[in-house]
């Protein structure tokens, strides 16, 4: 039984890759000119290049710009966290430090969510025009080549990812081997910098991909729908590349990003929490990674199960498979977890007890959350339900009220995902504690590879479409890569409710382990434990700072939208007054100018978030301690959930408005409803593609962080308190 665990979560993880290159190489099989006659082949192969070559630009500047700031920050971890390991009397050191070992897990981290990052890129954009040309075939087609474009993003990712935390758990383990059993949390706080490398990377790759996006977005569609009057994809319009080119670097590469760094920290924060309980029982000490490897063959498993024959099967589709996952993953993880979690367990000693099947609840309460949250996502944001149609119908009355509608929505949709979230925290609290929390965030991600594989699917789809529209292809193309389009906007919403509501369990979870892993190190010193009291001003002042940071960052992020978006319009109204023949389409758009602009206005605007989400906890640490950690992570948590959720339903509901005028409801396309519904959507994109999908990012990533300072706030914290008396 020793090492079952182990080998078993090692298997899965290599069957997710070969998966991966499975489905790859089904989608780059399917011929670019299938069934194209010559000159419709060739303009379609010019444009998948450009939108192709302008993505992995951005990917590569991006990575250049990121590789400096990580190797920087890995010599400062290991610089600072200098901490040492104490021997079971309190009195003894080992010597050794870990600084330069946590640096280590932290730059493991960063590499594979980077390569995970690039190959969901990669693939998206050689699905995107095979989509669109398998469209001109059948509807069916047409949905395998994007879905299976979206499965590659999502076995590869979960498949490196535990792989990733296998391989530095036995490096680690072989590298620390003589730390001792008593000091077995070390080496789990260690691993977390593996979460922290990857969260940090997901940062910059949600805040840089979504202000790409948007400002190549909103460039678009107010100069080019507004302005011009010209349909959506219109190859007249000089921003039409960037925006398909956005698609890509916000909703593959960032959400990969954001949601293998949300899998990494759920189970880094599990295991702090597991080296205490389980110190000498390795099988339940890697219970959590096996969480998330099980979800490999179960998600193939739903994968084969359901497929799509009538345009009317598409939307069905994509929500069975959530569905049928998260049953499967129900069903198989009773008996893993009655064979490895012991039958009674305390987390520390002397507490309260509790039992592997309160576990197996814990890991319930998550799934069955995380699949409401992206039900009642879904209902908010869906125009085939009644809070979008209010929004389209307060078009008839201006832009105004559209707005007014929109805000609204997003507010009162925050409710009934909060209350199944807070459910789900109660149960598992009260079933394994803090343990149970951490479980719970971790079977909310249970079903991590089909949510990655239908979201990754949405901006494939919405390419083609594109695509289909640019190469001028018949209009049953269009009208085909459209329904695909329609359900992957569903589920793109849907899967950002699910990374939010994945985000804020997960930040409890790092929470939980943030204040046991300093206690811990607190006892091996034989100091008292901290307290985390809300009478205490400290902790209560700090909630206070903690609750603003979530606002400032939006409101950075949103400003960094609108100023690389007033560039964007700039350009874009230049070209349509300098470049002849734009408008009767014989002049060429200079496409890549705007590409060029949106990149770096990305690279530009995308740092000043990021320090101020870094430096906060670190500065705070420093300055007052562990208790004014715990204060800013509770109070970011809190609000920052709210404020995603409430972002990311306003921008989708808005989308889909205009999609449902678009349509021929309310006037239609060119009608002042629809102008209306453009300019309601094109303020709610930066809410729903930047600043709310990062905000998932902040909360998760000042926990993580503080997890991983944990030792420089319990050796060095508190220099200005400590200085006052």
């Amino acid at each position: 039984m020793t090492g079952f665990t182990l080998t078993l979560t090692t298997a899965l993880s290599l069957l997710g890759l070969v998966i991966a290159f499975f489905y790859m190489k089904k989608v780059t099989g399917v011929p670019l000119d299938l069934g194209l006659e010559e000159k419709d082949a060739s303009r379609l192969r010019f444009i998948h290049g450009a939108i192709a070559k302008g993505a992995m630009a951005f990917l590569k500047a991006e990575y250049r710009v990121l590789f400096v700031f990580m190797v920087a920050f890995a010599i400062f971890i290991g610089l600072v966290i200098n901490y040492n390991v104490y021997d079971a009397s309190h009195t003894e050191v080992t010597g050794k430090v870990m600084g330069w070992y946590t640096a280590v897990a932290f730059l493991f981290g960063a590499l594979i969510s980077v390569a995970s990052g690039y190959i969901g890129m990669k693939v998206a954009t050689a699905g995107n025009a095979r989509t669109t040309v398998s469209a001109k075939a059948d509807i069916g087609s047409a949905y395998k080549v994007a879905i299976n474009s979206g499965a590659v993003m999502g076995f590869a990712l979960v498949g490196l990812a535990t792989l990733g935390l296998v391989l530095i758990y036995l490096f680690m383990s072989w590298a620390l081997a003589d730390i001792g059993q008593h000091n077995n949390h070390v080496l789990m706080e260690v691993i977390a910098g593996f979460g922290l490398g990857g969260s940090t990377i997901a940062l910059f790759a949600r805040v840089g991909g979504g202000i790409f996006t948007k400002a190549a977005d909103v460039g678009a569609d107010l100069v080019g729908k507004v302005e011009q009057g010209i349909p959506e994809d219109d190859p007249r319009n000089p921003a039409v590349i960037a925006d398909n080119v956005g698609d890509n670097v916000g909703d593959v590469a960032g959400m990969g990003a954001d949601l293998f760094g949300s899998c990494a920290e759920s189970t880094c924060a599990a295991m702090v929490i597991s080296a205490i309980a389980f110190a000498g029982d390795p099988n339940a000490l890697l219970y959590p990674i096996l969480i998330s490897a099980v979800g490999i063959p179960v998600s193939l498993i739903t994968k084969l199960l359901v497929g799509v024959k009538t345009e009317d099967d598409v939307a069905p589709a994509l929500m069975k498979l959530l569905i049928i996952s998260s049953v499967l993953m129900a069903v198989i993880m009773y008996p893993l977890t009655k064979m490895l979690i012991p039958d009674t367990f305390v987390i520390l000693e002397g507490g309260d007890s509790y039992s592997n099947m309160g576990v197996y609840w814990c890991f319930l309460s998550g799934l069955i959350a995380g699949l409401a949250v992206g039900l009642l996502t879904g209902y908010y944001t869906s125009e085939n339900y009644a809070p979008v149609k209010e929004v389209a119908k307060s078009t008839e009355t201006g832009v105004a009220t559209n707005i007014i509608y929109g805000l609204a929505l997003g507010y009162k949709s925050t409710v009934l995902p909060y209350l199944c979230i807070a459910v789900s925290i109660f149960v598992s609290w009260q079933l394994a504690g803090m343990y149970g929390v951490a479980i719970a965030s971790l079977g909310m991600l249970g079903t991590l590879v089909i949510a990655l594989m239908i979201d990754a699917y949405g901006p494939v789809a919405d390419n083609a479409g594109g695509i289909a529209e640019m190469v001028g292809l018949e209009s049953e193309v269009r009208r085909r890569t459209d329904i695909l389009d329609s359900a992957g906007n569903t589920t793109a919403a849907i899967g950002k409710g699910f990374a939010i509501g994945a985000a804020i369990l997960t930040s409890l979870a790092l929470f939980a382990a943030f204040l046991t892993a300093s206690n811990a190190m607190l006892i091996s010193k034989g100091l008292p434990e901290v307290s985390v009291n809300l009478l205490d001003p400290l902790v209560y002042t700090s909630l206070f700072i903690g609750a603003v940071l979530p606002f400032l960052f939006t409101a950075m992020t949103m400003k960094s939208v609108g100023k690389a978006a007033f560039d964007m319009i700039e350009e874009v109204r230049r070209q349509f007054r300098d470049i002849p023949g734009i408008m009767e389409g014989t002049g060429e758009p200079d496409y890549a100018q705007c590409v060029d602009i949106s990149t770096k206005a990305a690279l530009r605007e995308m740092i000043a978030p990021g320090i101020l989400i870094m430096a906060t906890p670190l500065v705070a640490g420093w300055l007052f301690g562990v208790s004014a950690v715990a204060g800013i992570l509770a109070g970011s948590l809190v609000a920052g959930g709210v404020l995603a959720i409430s972002s990311s339903n306003s921008g989708g509901a808005w989308d889909n408005a205009k999609k449902f005028i678009e349509a021929g409801n309310h006037g239609g396309k060119g009608s002042e409803e629809h102008k209306a519904a453009v300019v309601g959507d094109t303020v709610g994109d930066p809410l729903k593609d930047t600043s709310g999908p990062s905000l998932n990012i902040l909360i998760k990533l000042s926990a993580i962080l503080s997890l991983v300072f944990a030792p420089f706030f319990v050796e060095y914290g508190g220099v200005l308190l400590k200085y006052l008396g």
